[in-house]
């Protein structure tokens, strides 16, 4: 539900191929890197002729498909296409949103070569979006208090839009692993009512992962559906899945000034020396910008004052400058004693 652009590369050979889908019977065509047809139509699937395609039916074991076009990624930036899951548009310039944009990180050893991009989820799917021109917006949509916020609350579940008569997904916990026994039988039993004229006997809860798919291929939507084993981030302290949001935070730009920070580590006597050159180096070249408000549940407040109009901030450095800016606001009239009143300067006591 969060995607908003398809990623390819620019200089990798794709092509349009005709077929049938294998799940509904009905006549697609699929864009892919030339690269993959041998990988993504094995098995049941072979190059076909007219007379193939003119007497495929339901009961036809090998389903025939043919190549009707080649052209380079290049090509295909720029093109729009149809939402698959539509239960949202982002709430800044849509119009931009579901786009095919360019990305040298998109490679042809497995997959289609073109890659799912949703910039609010992840730190190179925001990168690449950025880059994109018109610059490809994240699928944010505005809360009660008019505050952008992604389709997954910080609670881990789905907002109440995302939300499907059938499969469910609104309010629903995205990752599996963070229901209980009890929660998940209580939601198989609404599934099993649910879903029941598509499937007569659910035998046991489906994640959101597996509904959507379930979806996408009643739908018309999907060409292959298959599980797989890949990496992906946990929680060290309990071992569940995690996800990325999009938050606002304070940043030192470090990006500005890496590169004198590299010359002047040049000029440090490091013993040993590969400590220096090496790890802290390559560090240093490859440093990004410092994010200082990380969110924890025992961090210090950032002493960064800002008016509703976020037209003026102050930070404070001291306790004497922050006795000194409640002495003003007092002579404002905004507060109407200082909390410092008997607080010596100087005195840490």
């Amino acid at each position: 539900p969060s995607n908003t652009a398809l990623t390819v590369g620019p200089k990798i050979d794709y092509v349009l191929v005709k077929t049938f889908n294998q799940y509904t019977f009905e006549p697609i065509h699929i864009i892919l890197a030339k690269a993959l047809v041998g990988k993504q139509f094995a098995k049941k699937y072979a190059e076909g002729t007219d007379e193939d395609f003119a007497n495929y039916t339901s009961e036809t074991k090998v389903i025939p498909y043919k190549i009707l076009a080649e052209f380079k990624g290049a090509d295909l930036v720029g093109i729009q296409y149809e939402q698959l899951l539509d239960y949202a548009t982002p709430y800044q310039n849509p119009e931009n949103a579901f786009r095919v944009i360019s990305g040298d990180f998109v490679t042809t050893e497995d997959g289609t070569g073109i890659v799912h991009t949703a910039p609010t989820f992840g730190a190179d799917d925001a990168k690449v979006a950025k880059e994109a021109t018109p610059e490809v917006p994240p699928m944010l949509v505005l809360d009660d208090n008019g505050n952008p916020v992604p389709l997954v609350d910080l609670q881990g579940k789905f907002l109440s839009i995302v939300n499907d008569e059938t499969y469910g997904f609104a309010n629903e916990y995205v990752k599996g692993e963070y229901l209980s026994d009890e929660e998940k039988s209580t939601e198989f039993n609404i599934q099993k009512e649910n879903l029941k004229s598509i499937i007569a006997d659910l035998k046991a809860y489906l994640s959101v992962d597996e509904r959507i798919a379930l979806k996408l291929r009643k739908e018309n939507k999907a060409f292959k559906v298959e599980k797989y084993v890949h990496s992906y981030p946990h929680s060290w302290r309990t071992d569940e899945p995690l996800l990325y949001y999009p938050l606002d935070s304070w940043f030192i730009k470090v990006t500005d000034v890496k590169d004198r920070m590299f010359d002047l580590n040049e000029t440090i006597n490091w013993k040993p020396k590969s400590t220096g050159e090496g790890r802290f180096g390559n560090w240093l070249k490859n440093a990004n910008d410092w994010n200082l408000s990380r969110s924890r549940y025992w961090g210090i407040p950032l002493p960064i004052w800002r008016t509703e109009d976020k037209k003026e901030e102050v930070i404070i450095g001291s306790v004497e400058e922050l006795y000194s800016a409640i002495e003003k606001s007092i002579k404002a009239g905004f507060q109407k004693e200082n909390p410092f009143k008997d607080f010596e300067i100087g005195n840490m006591s």
